[in-house]
């Protein structure tokens, strides 16, 4: 079935290529269960308030408002059942590789509605089931070793003497964006993430966003999608921000991250195709790892090579009253980090599985993460909160990348890694399904 999709997936993109703009097949059959998947969702999200991420679809969808002191578990679970069923039923005898495709993938977001009701139920199993579960992978395991290798090649770099983790913050307190710089900084950093996505992307017309700042959140950034391609992109300010912070978040909230990602699948499924599901984002959910994956790989899809580099050099640093000295040191530091990102993992695994203290979490997170303590204290806030969710940042962007260079879109050819981008972000994938094209 997969084979059949990547037939289906060619010619889609081909089609997009030519402008094509002919509705697809669809059958009642197919929309009568997306229908019943929104309302399913929706009521799980009466109780959970994280389930429902965005939705824009049609109000009579909405569930009526009930008692909710007590989830409704089994009834939750055997209604997810019964429309799993009908979907194996459905793609078993489907003709058109792309509507079966669609019911696979329904499938697999309706796998993640179990695991997450069990989850929000306190039933708990282990860390690579639950992320199997939720977002169609499992991610690789890390030793102490590997990260220790890792920050050992810091030592050559970082100027002064000490522990590695002081003397990378000191480095990168020189690029620390000043308060007062910060909207200033961060509207610039979007407008350039923009310009270079529109020199790529036609998107759909009216397409916007409201940038916020806000405190006191476990997280760096937030895009709440409000339909109609429209965002609010938040930024939390309690957390210190450093000037690569400023292109990373405007790629990864906006463009050609979490914004162009939702309002191309608004455009291209929900209204040109008419399938209603995917104006529900279920955010525990194997649309999460491609959101996410996709949004940081998007970085390196705008901001190619070293370019990321230069224009805060040239720009980002100088507009935020800073010294450039030291940048070059700093984001060679920068480089060898985003490989130190899979410990976060390994705090995730050791907190939920293994009976990690949350000092040695701590530990991690300052020796390997190089997070401030404020930082450290907000990424175990994170954990509790979000569980296996973390490997969708490091383990998705992986398996996009992997993905889209497998299919020919390198940096030698430009052009087509953001076509190949582009018609990734207009497509109901998992995670499963790239990792097999991958190997292709």
């Amino acid at each position: 079935m997969v084979k059949r999709y990547l037939i289906a997936l060619s010619i889609g993109l081909t089609a997009l290529s030519c402008g094509s703009h002919d509705k697809p097949a669809t059958t009642p059959k197919l929309d009568s269960i997306a229908r019943e998947y929104i309302s399913l969702g929706l009521s799980i999200g009466r109780y959970d308030g994280d389930f429902v991420d965005a939705y824009y679809g049609p109000d009579s969808l909405r569930p009526a408002e009930t008692d909710r002191s007590q989830l409704p578990k089994e009834a939750f679970l055997q209604k997810i059942a019964d429309l799993k069923a009908a979907l194996a039923a459905t793609a078993a005898n489907e003709p058109n590789d792309t509507l079966a495709h669609r019911a696979e993938w329904l499938a697999a977001q309706l796998t993640a509605f179990e695991r997450r009701i069990q989850v929000f139920s306190r039933t708990f199993v282990p860390f690579d089931v639950e992320s199997k579960e939720l977002f169609d992978a499992v991610a690789p395991v890390y030793d102490e070793k590997h990260f220790q290798e890792l920050i050992a090649r810091l030592d050559q770099l970082l100027p002064g003497k000490g522990p590695i983790p002081a003397r990378y913050q000191a480095l990168a307190s020189r690029f620390l964006i000043p308060p007062a710089k910060i909207d200033t900084v961060f509207r610039t950093a979007i407008a350039e993430a923009r310009k270079r996505t529109l020199a790529h992307y036609a998107l759909p017309q009216g397409e916007d966003f409201k940038l916020e700042y806000v405190h006191d959140k476990p997280w760096s950034g937030y895009n709440w999608y409000k339909g109609n391609y429209k965002s609010i992109i938040q930024i939390n300010v309690s957390q210190p921000i450093y000037i690569e912070r400023a292109i990373d978040l405007a790629c990864h909230e906006g463009y050609p991250g979490h914004h162009v990602y939702n309002a191309l699948l608004e455009k291209n499924l929900f209204r040109d195709k008419g399938w209603a599901e995917i104006s529900l984002y279920p955010l525990f959910s194997p649309q999460s790892l491609i959101a996410e994956g996709s949004a940081n790989f998007g970085i390196s899809i705008a901001f190619p090579g070293r370019e990321q580099e230069d224009f805060c050099k040239k720009v980002l640093i100088p507009l935020a009253g800073l010294d450039t000295t030291g940048s070059s040191t700093y984001f060679e530091a920068i480089a060898i980090r985003s490989a130190l990102n899979y410990a976060r993992n390994e705090v995730a695994r050791g907190l939920l599985d293994k009976g990690m203290t949350d000092q040695e979490a701590k530990r991690w997170l300052t020796d390997y993460c190089l997070l401030p303590e404020k930082g450290a204290t907000d990424y175990l806030r994170f954990i509790r909160k979000y569980r296996s969710y973390v490997i969708n940042y490091n383990y998705g962007q992986d398996i996009v990348r992997k993905y889209i260079e497998s299919q020919g879109g390198t940096a030698a050819d430009p052009d087509k890694r953001w076509k190949l981008f582009e018609s990734l972000l207009s497509s109901e994938n998992k995670a499963g399904d790239l990792l097999e094209a991958s190997k292709k």
